[in-house]
């Protein structure tokens, strides 16, 4: 569990194309095996300490001749921002990937204090 302190709570969130791959014929369009796609997401200001992060398929756009094999997750959580990342494997083959996220933690006061 992720408890916080006094500190104001903020709540960022967004929508991000991770590939289109149907029209250049991209690997996960044309591929098989394990495969893997990164994208950089950046939170509108900086948290205060690494927040919490919800990501989930917004879109997706596969071929549905053989099984749909799919995992999204956030990693790399910092206080600017996150990778979101998707892998597939085996002969799934997905055209278009969005993902939504929201990020929620603690954030800045004009209150707070730095005595270091």
């Amino acid at each position: 569990m992720k408890t916080f302190r006094t500190h104001p709570i903020g709540i960022d969130q967004g929508e991000a194309v991770l590939f289109s791959e149907f029209a250049d014929g991209g690997d996960m369009w044309t591929g098989e095996g394990a495969r893997e796609r990164r994208s950089d997401i950046t939170f509108s200001q900086p948290f205060r300490s690494a927040p919490v992060v919800q990501i989930s398929v917004s879109l997706w756009d596969v071929d549905t001749s053989s099984a749909l094999r799919a995992e999204v997750t956030a990693e790399d959580i910092t206080l600017e921002g996150f990778s979101a990342v998707f892998r597939t494997w085996s002969d799934t083959r997905i055209a278009r990937i969005r993902v939504a996220w929201t990020a929620i933690g603690e954030i800045a006061h004009e209150d707070d204090w730095d005595i270091s």
